[in-house]
Protein backbone atom coordinates (compact mmCIF):
# COMPACT_ATOMS: atom_id res chain seq x y z
CA UNK A 1 0.00 0.00 0.00
CA UNK A 2 1.27 3.48 -0.97
CA UNK A 3 1.29 6.00 1.62
CA UNK A 4 -1.18 8.01 0.01
CA UNK A 5 -3.60 4.95 0.47
CA UNK A 6 -2.57 4.52 3.88
CA UNK A 7 -3.81 8.31 4.66
CA UNK A 8 -7.30 7.27 3.00
CA UNK A 9 -7.76 4.41 5.02
CA UNK A 10 -6.37 6.02 8.21
CA UNK A 11 -7.93 9.22 8.06
CA UNK A 12 -11.20 7.04 7.48
CA UNK A 13 -10.23 5.09 10.65
CA UNK A 14 -9.97 7.96 12.55
CA UNK A 15 -13.14 9.76 11.58
CA UNK A 16 -14.78 8.51 14.30
CA UNK A 17 -12.53 9.99 17.26
CA UNK A 18 -11.25 12.88 15.61
CA UNK A 19 -12.86 16.25 13.72
CA UNK A 20 -9.56 16.50 11.76
CA UNK A 21 -8.97 12.81 10.83
CA UNK A 22 -6.95 13.46 7.71
CA UNK A 23 -4.56 16.34 9.55
CA UNK A 24 -3.67 13.47 12.06
CA UNK A 25 -3.00 10.97 10.30
CA UNK A 26 -0.90 13.33 8.14
CA UNK A 27 0.96 14.44 11.33
CA UNK A 28 1.45 10.54 11.89
CA UNK A 29 2.68 9.64 8.62
CA UNK A 30 4.79 12.58 8.99
CA UNK A 31 6.08 11.44 11.83
CA UNK A 32 6.79 7.90 11.28
CA UNK A 33 8.97 9.16 7.95
CA UNK A 34 10.90 12.47 9.74
CA UNK A 35 9.78 14.86 7.54
CA UNK A 36 7.81 17.89 7.39
CA UNK A 37 3.94 17.73 6.27
CA UNK A 38 5.31 19.52 3.08
CA UNK A 39 7.21 17.37 1.99
CA UNK A 40 5.56 14.15 2.69
CA UNK A 41 3.29 15.77 0.01
CA UNK A 42 5.63 16.47 -2.37
CA UNK A 43 8.42 13.58 -2.03
CA UNK A 44 6.25 10.61 -0.41
CA UNK A 45 2.75 9.67 -1.30
CA UNK A 46 3.82 7.24 -3.90
CA UNK A 47 6.18 5.36 -1.36
CA UNK A 48 5.36 2.25 0.50
CA UNK A 49 3.58 2.81 3.83
CA UNK A 50 5.77 2.83 6.68
CA UNK A 51 5.74 -0.49 9.34
CA UNK A 52 5.50 1.28 12.50
CA UNK A 53 2.15 3.47 11.02
CA UNK A 54 -0.82 1.63 12.01
CA UNK A 55 0.46 1.24 15.71
CA UNK A 56 0.16 5.28 15.84
CA UNK A 57 -3.03 5.21 14.24
CA UNK A 58 -4.64 2.92 16.37
CA UNK A 59 -2.89 4.86 19.46
CA UNK A 60 -4.82 7.79 18.03
CA UNK A 61 -8.50 5.79 17.35
CA UNK A 62 -7.71 5.16 21.06
CA UNK A 63 -8.21 9.11 21.75
CA UNK A 64 -4.31 9.50 22.84
CA UNK A 65 -3.78 13.27 21.38
CA UNK A 66 -1.65 13.59 18.47
CA UNK A 67 0.90 15.69 20.19
CA UNK A 68 1.34 13.15 22.55
CA UNK A 69 1.93 10.23 19.85
CA UNK A 70 4.91 12.75 18.30
CA UNK A 71 5.85 14.34 21.72
CA UNK A 72 5.48 18.04 20.04
CA UNK A 73 2.46 20.36 19.18
CA UNK A 74 3.46 23.75 17.36
CA UNK A 75 2.97 27.20 19.16
CA UNK A 76 3.08 30.53 17.67
CA UNK A 77 5.06 29.05 14.89
CA UNK A 78 7.84 26.86 17.20
CA UNK A 79 7.74 23.39 18.06
CA UNK A 80 7.26 22.55 21.97
CA UNK A 81 7.58 19.27 23.27
CA UNK A 82 4.99 17.82 25.43
CA UNK A 83 5.03 14.97 27.31
CA UNK A 84 2.13 12.83 28.98
CA UNK A 85 1.30 14.84 31.85
CA UNK A 86 1.65 18.12 30.13
CA UNK A 87 -1.36 20.42 29.28
CA UNK A 88 -1.00 20.72 25.31
CA UNK A 89 -0.73 24.32 24.05
CA UNK A 90 -3.48 25.26 22.28
CA UNK A 91 -3.88 27.52 18.87
CA UNK A 92 -6.56 29.61 21.47
CA UNK A 93 -3.66 30.83 23.93
CA UNK A 94 -2.10 32.78 21.11
CA UNK A 95 -4.15 35.15 21.83
CA UNK A 96 -2.90 35.32 25.43
CA UNK A 97 0.53 35.72 24.30
CA UNK A 98 -0.33 38.20 21.54
CA UNK A 99 -2.24 40.10 24.53
CA UNK A 100 1.52 40.18 26.51
CA UNK A 101 3.21 41.53 23.56
CA UNK A 102 0.79 44.23 22.84
CA UNK A 103 1.03 45.36 26.57
CA UNK A 104 3.97 44.85 28.24
CA UNK A 105 7.37 46.43 28.09
CA UNK A 106 9.84 44.85 25.36
CA UNK A 107 12.24 44.61 28.00
CA UNK A 108 9.69 42.82 30.64
CA UNK A 109 10.53 40.99 33.59
CA UNK A 110 7.81 38.12 33.29
CA UNK A 111 6.16 35.56 35.71
CA UNK A 112 4.14 32.84 34.01
CA UNK A 113 2.12 31.44 36.55
CA UNK A 114 1.42 27.57 35.81
CA UNK A 115 3.97 27.32 32.74
CA UNK A 116 3.28 23.84 31.68
CA UNK A 117 5.33 22.97 28.63
CA UNK A 118 6.69 26.20 28.65
CA UNK A 119 4.65 27.58 25.61
CA UNK A 120 3.51 31.38 27.12
CA UNK A 121 6.68 32.62 28.83
CA UNK A 122 9.22 30.94 25.85
CA UNK A 123 7.01 32.34 23.32
CA UNK A 124 7.26 35.60 24.69
CA UNK A 125 10.78 35.71 25.29
CA UNK A 126 11.33 34.52 21.60
CA UNK A 127 9.59 37.37 20.63
CA UNK A 128 10.88 39.65 22.50
CA UNK A 129 14.88 39.43 22.97
CA UNK A 130 15.23 42.01 25.80
CA UNK A 131 13.23 40.24 27.87
CA UNK A 132 13.70 37.58 30.54
CA UNK A 133 11.55 35.54 33.13
CA UNK A 134 10.83 32.80 35.43
CA UNK A 135 7.96 29.87 34.90
CA UNK A 136 6.77 27.86 37.65
CA UNK A 137 4.94 25.19 37.96
CA UNK A 138 4.05 22.45 40.82
CA UNK A 139 4.00 19.40 38.26
CA UNK A 140 7.86 18.25 37.78
CA UNK A 141 6.78 16.79 34.36
CA UNK A 142 5.78 20.17 33.35
CA UNK A 143 9.03 21.76 34.65
CA UNK A 144 11.16 19.31 33.20
CA UNK A 145 9.41 20.01 29.57
CA UNK A 146 9.30 23.58 29.95
CA UNK A 147 13.28 23.15 30.36
CA UNK A 148 13.61 21.17 27.49
CA UNK A 149 11.92 23.47 25.70
CA UNK A 150 14.04 26.42 26.94
CA UNK A 151 16.98 24.62 25.55
CA UNK A 152 15.81 23.81 22.35
CA UNK A 153 14.74 27.41 21.61
CA UNK A 154 17.93 28.95 23.12
CA UNK A 155 16.01 30.06 25.35
CA UNK A 156 18.04 28.51 29.19
CA UNK A 157 19.40 31.86 29.41
CA UNK A 158 16.87 34.22 29.54
CA UNK A 159 14.64 31.65 31.17
CA UNK A 160 14.49 30.20 34.91
CA UNK A 161 11.94 27.44 35.23
CA UNK A 162 11.45 26.20 39.17
CA UNK A 163 9.13 24.35 41.60
CA UNK A 164 6.45 26.75 42.78
CA UNK A 165 3.09 26.50 43.74
CA UNK A 166 0.62 29.63 43.97
CA UNK A 167 -1.49 28.09 46.43
CA UNK A 168 1.05 27.74 48.91
CA UNK A 169 1.47 30.41 51.31
CA UNK A 170 4.92 32.29 50.89
CA UNK A 171 5.77 31.06 47.38
CA UNK A 172 6.85 34.03 45.71
CA UNK A 173 8.66 35.28 48.89
CA UNK A 174 12.31 35.20 47.29
CA UNK A 175 10.91 36.28 43.70
CA UNK A 176 10.59 39.95 43.50
CA UNK A 177 8.60 41.85 41.67
CA UNK A 178 7.92 41.69 37.37
CA UNK A 179 6.48 43.97 34.82
CA UNK A 180 4.03 41.15 33.48
CA UNK A 181 2.47 38.30 35.18
CA UNK A 182 0.91 35.71 32.81
CA UNK A 183 -0.83 32.92 32.97
CA UNK A 184 -3.25 29.97 32.15
CA UNK A 185 -4.39 28.48 35.11
CA UNK A 186 -6.67 25.47 35.42
CA UNK A 187 -10.25 26.71 34.72
CA UNK A 188 -12.72 24.31 33.57
CA UNK A 189 -15.44 23.18 35.62
CA UNK A 190 -15.01 19.79 37.72
CA UNK A 191 -18.59 18.41 36.02
CA UNK A 192 -17.60 19.56 32.76
CA UNK A 193 -18.24 17.35 29.65
CA UNK A 194 -14.88 17.20 28.06
CA UNK A 195 -13.34 15.58 24.68
CA UNK A 196 -12.15 11.76 25.59
CA UNK A 197 -8.86 12.70 23.99
CA UNK A 198 -8.97 16.05 26.80
CA UNK A 199 -10.64 14.02 29.83
CA UNK A 200 -8.84 10.70 29.76
CA UNK A 201 -5.18 11.86 28.63
CA UNK A 202 -4.37 15.74 29.81
CA UNK A 203 -3.26 15.87 33.59
CA UNK A 204 -6.74 17.16 35.55
CA UNK A 205 -4.64 19.27 37.78
CA UNK A 206 -4.20 21.62 35.10
CA UNK A 207 -7.55 21.76 33.65
CA UNK A 208 -9.91 21.07 36.24
CA UNK A 209 -10.43 24.02 39.47
CA UNK A 210 -13.78 23.79 40.86
CA UNK A 211 -17.46 24.11 40.46
CA UNK A 212 -17.22 27.39 38.37
CA UNK A 213 -13.83 26.73 37.09
CA UNK A 214 -12.90 29.48 39.39
CA UNK A 215 -10.79 28.32 42.16
CA UNK A 216 -7.37 29.79 40.66
CA UNK A 217 -8.72 32.77 39.68
CA UNK A 218 -9.81 33.25 43.24
CA UNK A 219 -6.73 32.44 45.23
CA UNK A 220 -4.33 33.97 42.74
CA UNK A 221 -5.78 37.60 41.45
CA UNK A 222 -5.58 39.03 44.75
CA UNK A 223 -1.55 38.07 45.10
CA UNK A 224 -1.05 39.76 41.79
CA UNK A 225 -0.38 43.58 43.68
CA UNK A 226 2.10 41.64 45.22
CA UNK A 227 3.84 40.15 42.37
CA UNK A 228 3.60 43.55 39.77
CA UNK A 229 5.91 46.13 39.26
CA UNK A 230 4.43 49.59 39.28
CA UNK A 231 3.21 50.08 36.06
CA UNK A 232 3.13 46.17 35.63
CA UNK A 233 0.30 44.34 33.69
CA UNK A 234 -1.40 40.76 34.15
CA UNK A 235 -2.63 38.72 31.29
CA UNK A 236 -4.91 35.98 32.33
CA UNK A 237 -6.26 32.96 29.75
CA UNK A 238 -10.07 32.56 30.87
CA UNK A 239 -12.68 30.16 29.75
CA UNK A 240 -15.04 31.53 26.91
CA UNK A 241 -18.12 31.98 29.63
CA UNK A 242 -15.93 33.60 32.15
CA UNK A 243 -15.47 36.81 31.59
CA UNK A 244 -17.68 38.52 33.96
CA UNK A 245 -16.84 36.53 36.39
CA UNK A 246 -12.92 36.75 36.60
CA UNK A 247 -13.25 40.58 35.64
CA UNK A 248 -15.16 40.97 38.89
CA UNK A 249 -13.12 39.13 40.46
CA UNK A 250 -10.08 41.98 39.47
CA UNK A 251 -12.06 44.27 40.12
CA UNK A 252 -12.35 43.95 43.66
CA UNK A 253 -9.11 43.81 43.81
CA UNK A 254 -8.73 47.51 42.44
CA UNK A 255 -7.56 46.77 38.49
CA UNK A 256 -8.86 47.54 35.15
CA UNK A 257 -9.72 44.93 33.08
CA UNK A 258 -9.64 45.05 29.52
CA UNK A 259 -11.13 41.78 27.28
CA UNK A 260 -9.33 40.21 23.69
CA UNK A 261 -11.20 37.72 21.67
CA UNK A 262 -9.73 34.81 20.36
CA UNK A 263 -9.66 33.96 16.52
CA UNK A 264 -13.16 32.56 16.97
CA UNK A 265 -14.28 35.78 18.52
CA UNK A 266 -15.22 33.74 21.55
CA UNK A 267 -13.77 36.11 24.87
CA UNK A 268 -10.11 34.53 26.15
CA UNK A 269 -8.15 36.84 27.40
CA UNK A 270 -8.43 39.49 30.32
CA UNK A 271 -5.30 42.25 30.54
CA UNK A 272 -5.30 43.33 34.23
CA UNK A 273 -3.63 47.08 35.06
CA UNK A 274 -3.68 48.77 37.96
Amino acid sequence: MTVAQALREAANRLAEVSDTARLDAELLMAHVLGVTRSDLFLRHMHAEEPDAFTALIERRARHEPVAYIIGEQEFYGRPFAVTPGVLIPRADSETTVQAALDCARPDARVLDCGTGSGALLLTFLAERPGARGVGIDASEAARQCAQTNAEALGLADRARIIAADWTEPGWADELGRFDLVISNPPYVEADAALDRQVRDWEPAEALFAGAEGLDDYRLLIPQLRDLLCTGGVAVLEIGWQQAEAVSALAEAQGFATELRRDLAERPRVLVLTH
